[in-house]
């Protein structure tokens, strides 16, 4: 079940029913911390982490706590999962605070600022990663509520965070999108997801242009398959246990792997980077 690195190379046959997914259900549990000690490169630093619960938010989170960062989890209802972030965050010292709030909704990402910024203080770290998907095999069965929710959740939520947050944000704060490489080289049953994740891509450019002059850095993270909770809820037994095997490493990455891009982005080690995507992918060559 595992490489020599104890990353998992294959997954077993399962299924789940409902987006955008449950991590404490997964077999086998996705990789979201190798354990090693952080750097302190956050320190005094607060960062905001939608979808944060599970998968690679989860895996942010987590590596922030390690690096001194205070973070604040937004997740729609996964309770369990997220107290298990939260648990994982404690071994490092950090005490998240959780928000179970639907992203899509403009008034609930005005209220994640003025919570924040009551128990921490001003965000300093934005990272937009909440999302969901469905598989549909023609543009025609992609209902408008369909299309309307994913592009809600996906792109619309980045824009409303950042719209409540921006006021409060510093020279050096930083806003991390999740995009995906799909963005690049699209999904033919994932259309409107890939849609919103290039809509991200663009996002991203022209928000990092408009912040330059005052000082705060725009970046994204475009990962190939990752094994996260989004994947057994997304898609049929049969593709699940396929999953990532269609990348030059032959498998869906852990987002232990994916989680420093994050770190990277977040820190002054990145302080000459904005506007910029980073690829994680496993190898696959895409046009940047």
């Amino acid at each position: 079940m595992s490489n020599r690195e104890g990353i998992a190379e294959e997954v077993p046959v399962q299924q789940q029913d409902q987006q955008p997914g449950k991590e404490n259900e997964m077999q086998p549990k996705p990789i979201y911390d190798d354990g090693k000690p952080g750097l302190g490169r956050l320190k005094k630093k607060v960062a905001i982490v939608t979808g944060g619960d599970s998968g690679i938010g989860r895996a942010v989170a987590v590596q922030f706590a390690k690096e001194g960062a205070e973070v604040v989890i937004v997740y729609l209802d996964e309770h369990e999962d997220a107290q298990e972030t939260a648990k994982a965050m404690a071994d490092y010292g950090k005490k998240p605070l959780l928000m179970s709030m639907d992203v899509s909704v403009e008034d609930n990402c005005a209220a994640i600022i003025r919570k924040t910024i009551r128990h921490f203080g001003a965000p300093d770290i934005i990272v937009n990663n909440a999302a969901v998907q469905y598989e549909q095999h023609s543009v025609e069965d992609i209902s408008a509520e369909q299309l309307e929710h994913t592009f809600r959740t996906n792109i619309f939520s980045q824009f409303y965070l950042v719209k409540f947050a921006l006021p409060h944000l510093k020279p050096g704060s930083t806003i991390i999108n999740t995009a995906s490489v799909t963005a690049f080289k699209g999904n033919p049953v994932l259309i409107d997801y890939s849609s919103t994740k290039g809509a991200i891509i663009g996002y991203t450019c022209s928000l990092s242009q408009s912040l330059v002059k005052k000082g705060i850095r725009v970046n994204a993270v475009a990962p190939g398959p990752v094994w996260t909770p989004l994947i057994p809820s997304s898609f049929d037994e049969k593709k699940v246990a396929e999953f990532g095997k269609n990348t030059p490493m032959e498998r869906p990455a852990q987002p232990v792997e994916i989680a420093p891009c994050y770190v990277f982005l977040a820190s002054e080690e990145s302080r000459f980077i904005t506007g910029q995507t980073l690829h994680p992918n496993g190898g696959t060559i895409v046009n940047s």
